[in-house]
């Protein structure tokens, strides 16, 4: 009976596990039919809909012991890591990935595009906003990536001029570097510029501050290192 009893607990700790990747690979197919937009910016529908999921999928699978959960986690990781191995091969990746998608051409919103993806053009809008592009007609592309992202490309005519551009040689202006941050010295950052303590203490006395508990924020040139203090609490 032990025996017997032993056998049904390994079948039934199986078909759980064997649920468990139907699941997975159910969950993965619908979220990739549901659209880029899923991925993107979540709408309350996104949410509820991905919290539902969820929620099905887990509810479906009942763990028995410690042993079956630690199974799972191993599962997972190896599905994980057989879909990503997939992803790297043609034209499987087009599937698993995806393909960039284009919204906007020439100034122009296609509207095909835009129902196929299940993306509103209210989102368009806000994202091409959001990336500093309030006027379509300003855009050559915009592309929804397989991520949801949104990548804008604007006309030839609004692309600002750079230096490059006009042949103008430029010097490297250099990278500021926190050295202080809410009165707390960062070590790490000025390791980063070869500097210690010491060196940072004999600056900030020649701008005449002596406490740097009193400053909010300081920070350091990589290439002058010149030491700015930008905010400060009090000044004695």
């Amino acid at each position: 009976m032990i025996y017997i009893s032993w056998i049904n607990e390994g079948f039934y700790m199986w078909m759980e596990l064997l649920k468990l990747v139907i699941l997975f690979l159910l969950i993965f197919v619908v979220m990739r039919l549901l659209g880029k937009s899923l991925l993107s910016q979540w709408t309350p529908y996104d949410l509820v809909t991905i919290v539902f999921l969820s929620y099905s999928a887990f509810a479906a699978i009942k763990f028995i012991n410690f042993f079956q959960s630690v199974l799972s986690i191993i599962l997972i990781g190896i599905i994980y890591l057989a879909i990503a191995r997939l992803s790297l091969i043609q034209p499987i990746s087009r599937f698993i990935i995806g393909e960039p998608t284009i919204l906007i051409k020439h100034g122009k919103i296609i509207e095909e595009n835009l129902r196929r993806s299940h993306y509103s053009l209210a989102e368009l809008l806000s994202s091409i906003r959001a990336a500093g592009n309030p006027d379509i007609k300003d855009i050559d592309y915009a592309l929804l990536e397989p991520n949801g992202q949104i990548s804008v490309i604007k006309s030839q005519d609004v692309t600002p001029v750079s230096s490059k551009d006009l042949n103008i040689k430029t010097d490297y202006k250099g990278l500021p570097i926190s050295v202080i941050v809410e009165g707390r010295i960062q070590y790490r950052n000025l390791r980063l510029i070869n500097k210690n303590k010491e060196w940072l203490m004999k600056e900030l006395e020649a701008k005449g501050y002596h406490q740097i508990q009193h400053i909010f924020y300081a920070y350091v040139n990589d290439h002058t290192h010149s030491l700015t203090v930008d905010t400060v609490k009090q000044k004695l």
